[in-house]
């Protein structure tokens, strides 16, 4: 198990966008945990909870309390861990996942209604008429029981949308604050998207939260559209876990809500790569290299072209600034390296005189061990690259052998 570090969110605060507030309600211990062969240990559970709790995630899908008695007790576990977030049970449409929400200790339920005829008649072998019937019943049952409530459409953007529109107005009748479109199969684009969500909240006066899947690599797209159409809230998981493909993965909706839509999560963003490490090692699911905003090298450049631009100025080659997320750019040597890398990484080990020919010898060398080795060079290669280089060219040059190279900019 990894713990969790605490939050330095001094910066994130200051420059927090002014605009409006979207609600972010991860589910990574719900419909992540639900990615086929992840099993959070209790321990896991914690770590998770408390990590997203530090960096502010205001809502946490926690668990089905339906699974039986030690889920219930999990749940009752991190209800009693003094989190500021809300804890949200998802529960099925029945009156027994009802009454084990009460044993779990979590102030909110989604209650999840398929609304698609697909899933009504071959899934449940049910009709409209049924599901509005039991969308009233348990909605005001759980409202009695105390709970905050989530009308959750199942397979919502596979369904007509009158009848969604319909099953969301009978929810909101009976007490439910927020309507859940779920795009279950992963199957909307971002234009259907803002579209579906500004007919919602031109019908509707309930909270409205997208949870989207991945499955055509557009829950992050969908997610933004539904929030430019009206949603209030997104649904998420840390790393894009969850069913098949995953859900919209937490940084990603959060770094583009913040610096594309000027919206404002309230997260602390310096936490995020903590956090993605937290659930990696957790799930067992290593995160791609380049995967956006937590990936090891989204910050790293190697191009000639990038990299005297970033050494010029970052803002010739940054849309992010790494700091936000307490990370650096970094520069390594490799087949696209040029002379400015070549320079700036022998500056660091304290050889700043070279000459213009020695750089281009020395950017030969680099170029044809990389394409040999498939790695950049390290200090003891670079070493030996200029030693080479001095002997043939009779020049001596001293290298600090106490010196690392670090590629690091900012």
């Amino acid at each position: 198990m990894v713990e969790p570090l605490g939050c330095v969110s001094s910066d994130i605060s200051e420059n927090q966008s002014s605009g409006r507030w979207i609600g972010m309600n991860d589910t990574t211990l719900r419909d992540g945990e639900q990615t086929a062969g992840v099993s959070f240990t209790l321990d896991d559970k914690v770590a998770i909870a408390r990590a997203l709790d530090t960096a502010a995630v205001p809502e946490l899908e926690i668990g089905i309390p339906a699974m039986g008695e030690e889920e219930c007790e999990d749940m009752r576990v991190l209800s009693g861990l003094g989190l500021k977030a809300d804890l949200v049970a998802w529960c099925r449409m029945h009156d027994r996942d009802l009454e084990a929400a009460q044993r779990s200790g979590v102030s909110w339920v989604n209650l999840s209604m398929p609304v698609s005829d697909q899933h009504l008649s071959k899934k449940l072998r049910r009709d409209r008429r049924w599901a509005l019937c039991e969308i009233e019943r348990l909605v005001s049952k759980a409202k009695d029981l105390g709970f905050e409530v989530s009308l959750g459409g199942e397979d919502s953007s596979r369904a007509d949308l009158d009848f969604v529109l319909q099953a969301a107005s009978v929810a909101q009748k009976a007490g439910a604050r927020r309507f859940r479109y779920a795009d279950t199969l992963g199957v909307l684009d971002p234009f259907k998207t803002a579209d579906i969500f500004a007919r919602l909240k031109s019908n509707l006066d309930l909270e409205l939260e997208i949870h989207a899947h991945d499955d055509y690599g557009l829950a992050t797209a969908n997610s933004l559209a539904a929030v430019r159409g009206g949603a209030t809230h997104v649904s998420t998981t840390v790393n894009g876990l969850g069913e098949r493909a995953g859900n919209a993965p937490l940084e990603e909706v959060a770094l583009a809500l913040r610096h594309l839509h000027e919206s404002d999560t309230g997260l602390c963003h310096t936490s995020l790569p903590r956090i993605s490490e937290i659930v990696s090692v957790a799930s067992g699911r290593a995160v791609a290299a380049n995967k956006s905003v937590v990936g090891s090298l989204v910050f790293t450049h190697e191009s000639g072209i990038h990299v005297d631009g970033l050494l010029r100025d970052p803002l010739n080659y940054q849309a992010l600034d790494p700091a936000e997320l307490g990370r650096g750019h970094s520069i390594v040597l490799g087949k696209h390296s040029g002379s400015a890398a070549i320079r700036y990484a022998y500056g660091r080990l304290g050889v700043d005189h070279l000459a213009d020919s020695q750089i281009a010898a020395l950017l030969v060398q680099v170029r044809a061990f990389a394409a040999r080795f498939k790695r950049p060079p390290e200090e003891e290669d670079l070493k030996n690259f200029l030693a080479e280089i001095e002997k043939k060219q009779g020049v001596l040059i001293e290298t600090p052998s106490d010196e690392q190279v670090r590629y690091g900019v900012g």
